[in-house]
C-alpha cells in the first residue's frame, strides 16, 4: 500500500449531493425531534460531511402544530427576545408562542441546535415548516423519514 492512495475527500458547494426529506412531526416530542432534523440540515449522516461546508438535506417538517413538550415546559420554557431599546427585554411562554404561530417553536428548538455563525444561518435556510399536513414543496419529491426509526 503506497501512502498517497488515502485522501481526505472534503466536500465543497460544487460536489454535495442535497436531497429532500419529509419530516412528520405529529406526536414527535419537540427536543428529540429537532436534534434529529439538526443534524439532516447539517448533513451528519452523510458520509461526504465536511464541518464548514453546507453539505445537508432540505427538510421538510409537517404537523408541527401537533408537536408535544415534555413535563411543564408548555407554562415553564420561555422564549426571550429583546427590541434593542433599553429595558426593551420581551418573553413569551411555549403556550403563548404556539398560540401565536406553532411553526416558531419548531424553528426555535432547531435554530438553537445549529451553528451560531453564517454557517448557521445558512443550513437554517433550508428548514421549511408548516403547521398542517399540507406543504409547498411538492415539485421537489422530497423523501419521507419515520423518526421512530433513526437513533
Amino acid at each position: 500500500m503506497d501512502a498517497l492512495s488515502y485522501k481526505t475527500v472534503s466536500a465543497n458547494k460544487a460536489t454535495v449531493n442535497k436531497e429532500w426529506v419529509l419530516i412528520d412531526a405529529e406526536g414527535q416530542t419537540l427536543g428529540r425531534m429537532s436534534s434529529i432534523v439538526a443534524k439532516f440540515l447539517r448533513g451528519k449522516y452523510k458520509p461526504s460531511f465536511t464541518p464548514h461546508v453546507d453539505c445537508g438535506d432540505n427538510v421538510v417538517i409537517i404537523n408541527a402544530a401537533k408537536v408535544q413538550l415534555s413535563g411543564n415546559k408548555w407554562t415553564e420554557k420561555s422564549y426571550i427576545r429583546h427590541t434593542g431599546y433599553p429595558g426593551g427585554q420581551r418573553s413569551l411562554t411555549a403556550r403563548e408562542l404556539y398560540e401565536k404561530d406553532p411553526t416558531r417553536v419548531v424553528e426555535a428548538a432547531v435554530k438553537g441546535m445549529l451553528p451560531k455563525n453564517k454557517l448557521g444561518s445558512a443550513i437554517f435556510r433550508n428548514l421549511k415548516v408548516y403547521a398542517g399536513a399540507e406543504h409547498d414543496q411538492e415539485a421537489q419529491k422530497p423523501r419521507a423519514i419515520n423518526l421512530n426509526e433513526i437513533k
